[in-house]
């Protein structure tokens, strides 16, 4: 008999709150888009863990000058023959050098701090730029469709039937004398590499963006819109857009760390940042000769850009499933 009377009693407590809020007596605590989405993405300690990470590597690379003076490093390009051996040979982790030297004498560890800043540099402002025109030029095949669709659907085409490498190298290759490219906007180096990844990553988001808005435009707040006689630039900016946020937050998350990879594999077969500025994929490149007797040259840089890309590919995991309402749900 108590238990029945509890339950009663709690059904009837549920509904008198429901009669409150109904009536307006009793506040509705309403949350934003951005409190649902913290609250989806603060239940990945996963994804947690590894932002915490990208911002900690954000700031080191920030402060990598100051650090490095804080911990008596050398600078990155500082040949020193005293860090090698009798033999010529580069010395391992001490106490002056932490991650030890490469074959010149060069400090590894402030060439680590260096490659981090040219990984982050490409990996916003070349995901940046590709985000920018792919989404604008996606907008602009999906809303006006037709001619303008079909240009822009074959211009795709022909660049996503280049492979990366092959047109990284040969652009590359281009731009190798001093003067650059296209009348020296292309310098060799990190500014080369830039272009190579917005060429290459931005079909693919206009695709996406494409599909989305095709579907978009067929729903009734545009419809709504274009009888209330709004401008084509005011639904696509101010209807359309803000429709897309969500997907292109994740697949902007998805892109970095493959623009990461890329540089590093430009890097790597010598045709991204040009010496003597460090980079995680030339440091590799190099430290394949000396792997068996300089473990740390390979070491060091091959973890960084290993923990760089896991961390962004699990943020960017954890962004997908807190900005999908089906994950919320489901939780």
């Amino acid at each position: 008999m108590s238990t029945g009377t509890g339950a009663s009693d709690l059904l009837h407590a549920e509904d008198t709150a429901v009669d409150e809020i109904v009536a307006g007596k009793a506040p509705v605590a309403a949350r934003s888009p951005l409190q649902l989405f913290w609250r989806r993405f603060r239940k990945d300690k996963v994804a947690l863990v590894a932002g915490c990470f990208i911002l900690f590597e954000i700031t080191v690379a920030i402060l990598a000058e100051p650090i490095r003076k804080l911990l008596g490093a050398p600078p990155p390009n500082l040949q020193s023959t005293k860090a090698l051996d009798e033999f010529g040979l580069p010395l391992g982790p001490s106490a002056d050098h932490i991650m030890g030297v490469d074959q010149i004498g060069r400090d590894v560890f402030s060439r680590v701090l260096n490659g981090a800043q040219v990984s982050l540099k490409v990996a916003f402002i070349g995901t940046g730029l590709s985000v920018v025109i792919g989404v604008s030029m996606g907008m602009i095949a999906g809303y006006y469709r037709g001619w303008v669709d079909t240009a822009i659907a074959r211009c795709i085409d022909i660049l996503l039937a280049f492979p990366v490498l092959l047109l990284g190298l040969g652009l590359a290759s281009a731009c190798s004398d001093k003067d650059g490219c296209l009348g020296g906007v292309l310098q060799p180096g990190l500014p080369v590499v830039i272009a190579i990844i917005v060429i290459a990553n931005w079909p693919y988001v206009a695709r996406i963006i494409r599909g989305q808005v095709l579907s978009l435009r067929e729903k009734e707040f545009v419809e709504a819109s274009t009888s209330l006689g709004a401008s084509n630039m005011r639904i696509i900016f101010r209807e359309i857009l803000p429709n897309l946020v969500a997907p292109i937050i994740v697949y902007t998350t998805l892109f970095i760390p493959a623009n990461i990879l890329l540089e590093a594999a430009l890097s790597f077969l010598g045709v991204g940042v040009q010496p003597p500025q460090a980079s995680w994929g030339k440091m590799l490149a190099d430290a394949t000769s000396i792997f068996d007797s300089a473990w740390w040259y390979m070491f060091f840089p091959g973890m960084a850009l290993l923990l760089t890309v896991l961390a962004f590919n699990l943020v960017g995991d954890g962004m997908q499933d807190a900005l999908n309402p089906k994950s919320g749900q489901n939780r």
